[in-house]
């Protein structure tokens, strides 16, 4: 449940404690071991408290896919593609590095890919929407770049974290942009 601001705040802190929890319990476990019982024992809610504000846990990753997609979109729609390419991907490692052990072990962990492969087809959707050059491109074609690009930008963060952030992230950030802009600029001549 996304809260709106209005809510009871018995109701906030509810919601409150089962995302953090969830959260933990993420850093913890790949998420097919996550269990409804566990998260409702460790927020200190019963299984009915639960399903009165989400179906599933599955409903629960994704809410939590949406804001993350949401919040990372506000801060590039002022970008235009492909031509500011560079500043988005500045932006996602900035994004990233504030987010916490959860969003690394989702955009790193392989249990995760289904809601890394939605949050990025919806950050993709939303930020290509307004370029004529990707609109001019085949279904091939703009899959290809697509592909290229997130596998790319996502390969530079998962080696970096990977590696402990040991490296400073503006050369990370460089490079990144380096291999990326090659690439994205041959693909676009």
């Amino acid at each position: 449940m996304i809260l709106q601001g209005n809510e009871d705040l018995r109701v906030v802190k509810t919601i409150e404690a089962i995302k953090r929890e969830f959260e933990a319990l993420i850093c913890e476990k790949d998420y097919e071991k996550i269990t409804v019982k566990e998260l409702c024992d460790r927020a200190r809610i019963n299984k009915k408290t639960f399903y009165h504000y989400y179906e599933t846990l599955d409903a629960l990753l994704e809410e939590m896919q949406a804001e993350l997609s949401v919040g990372f979109l506000a801060r590039v729609k002022d970008y235009s593609l492909p031509e500011d390419l560079d500043m988005v991907n500045r932006e996602f490692f900035l994004f990233a590095s504030e987010q916490g052990p959860a969003y690394e072990k989702i955009t790193c962990g392989g249990t995760y890919h289904a809601i890394r492969d939605q949050m990025t087809d919806q950050v993709n959707s939303e930020a290509w929407s307004r370029s004529k050059k990707y609109h001019r491109l085949s279904d091939f074609d703009k899959k290809l770049l697509m592909d290229f690009i997130n596998n790319t930008v996502l390969a530079a963060y998962r080696r970096w974290v990977e590696d402990g952030k040991t490296a400073p992230m503006e050369d990370v950030i460089a490079l990144t942009n380096r291999l990326v802009l090659g690439g994205v600029n041959g693909f676009f001549r």
